[in-house]
């Protein structure tokens, strides 16, 4: 049993076979997904895919780098949206200082609104971040992002940026960069995580874990991840797969 916490089979690069995908993931043990929708486009995608498959489920926030673009309705949108019954956390939000289309003050403040309304929702959130490590901890200590919690998606950042994160009641992810030969800080932190707040992602169709390296990553190669955490924890793929996802399930509240 596997649980892929972080999923975009709402992207195009999955138009043309989704259901074989899908099918795929389940006959390599993934039981269970969480589709990321991060703008009105993939919010009814994340929707539409979670309703059509019973252990498919859905997270739905505003991307950082499509801040610039998100207003009060918006907000109020999501609001409405995290009542519906497959929906399970609020994200992916954050901030990503690598592409410049959003300034970083509008990003912040987009950020900030996500938390207070996850707050107001009860739903843990799921936090995207590139080169901003510093200056989302510092939201989210600001903002008690620790009353509801979360995941710091495909983390790859320093073992202190995890320390801190640990500590305010989030979750570590690891997604297909942990497998590369050249990983030596994800590797390092994913050793250092405490189990009971680990977790297993693809990010697909992105970050394909190795030998996929550079092709279109999909749920089934989640497999790879926890093969490679498992061995740098000395444990069983099996324990591995069942610890993460009974960790998913409960952050997630799936009966």
């Amino acid at each position: 049993m596997l649980f892929d916490t972080h999923v975009h089979l709402n992207a195009d690069q999955f138009l043309e076979d989704r259901d074989e995908v899908i099918k795929r993931a389940q006959e390599e043990g993934v039981t269970h997904m969480v589709v990321v929708g991060f703008d009105e486009k993939t919010i009814h995608g994340a929707l539409e895919i979670a309703e059509k498959n019973e252990n498919i489920y859905a997270a739905l926030g505003w991307h950082p780098v499509d801040a610039i673009d998100m207003t009060e309705k918006h907000l109020e949108w999501l609001e409405q949206l995290a009542q519906h019954p497959k929906v399970v956390a609020l994200g992916e939000m954050g901030l990503d200082y690598h592409w410049d289309k959003s300034p970083k003050e509008v990003q912040k403040e987009v950020f900030r609104k996500q938390i207070r309304l996850a707050k107001k929702v009860n739903l843990p959130i799921i936090i995207h971040n590139r080169e901003a490590s510093q200056d989302i901890v510092d939201i989210l200590k600001e903002e008690e992002a620790d009353q509801v919690g979360g995941i710091m998606h495909c983390f790859s950042g320093s073992l202190e940026i995890a320390k801190a994160c640990l500590a305010m009641n989030f979750h570590i992810s690891f997604g297909g960069p942990v497998t590369f030969k050249n990983a030596k800080k994800p590797k390092e932190v994913a050793t250092e995580v405490p189990l009971d707040r680990l977790l297993i992602e693809t990010d697909c169709p992105y970050l394909a874990p190795h030998p996929y390296r550079g092709k279109r990553n999909e749920p089934a190669y989640v497999k790879l991840v926890a093969e490679q955490i498992a061995e740098l924890k000395g444990m069983t793929v099996e324990e591995l797969a069942k610890q993460t996802t009974e960790n998913a399930n409960k952050l997630f509240n799936i009966m």
